[in-house]
């Protein structure tokens, strides 16, 4: 799993013009990729790892702020542009496997008591942020 976390002061995401999840204060945006071998338990980690990781001033977390957060699907993180001019997507998980480990992404940040917004699995996104810093931190579980 990858996720790229941004720090941001107001952040929006829409679909077909209507937006579907954001906020206007600061917060993270999430942008979350799925491979094939992510687990539950891993969308846990991840979960916990953003929520408490000491990114906003004074070495606070979103946690310690109650701050919101923006999860936004995002396949492209595991896009392979080794060869060539086109990426390949092989290591993106596909729908089935990819859109419960969001989901559980998702429902475990809403357990750790993080108000969370979401775009729209699958949909043409326009997801819109004012990055604050700018911040902007890479997790991926490979790295555990």
């Amino acid at each position: 799993m990858k996720i790229v976390l941004q720090r941001a002061k107001g952040a929006s995401c829409s679909v077909a013009g209507e937006i579907v999840g954001g906020f206007d204060s600061f917060g993270l945006v999430a942008l979350v990729g799925i491979t094939h071998d992510d687990t539950l338990t891993i969308a846990e980690r991840m979960a916990t790892k953003t929520w408490e990781l000491r990114i906003f001033d004074d070495e606070r977390s979103a946690a310690e702020l109650e701050l919101p957060i923006l999860v936004v699907s995002q396949f492209t993180l595991y896009a392979n542009t080794r060869k060539g001019r086109r990426p390949s997507w092989n290591a993106a998980a596909p729908t089935l496997i990819a859109e419960p480990l969001v989901d559980a992404y998702t429902a475990a940040l809403r357990a750790r008591g993080a108000n969370v917004t979401t775009g729209r699995f699958g949909a043409h996104m326009q997801v819109s942020l004012i990055n604050d810093g700018p911040v902007t931190i890479v997790l991926d579980s490979a790295d555990w």
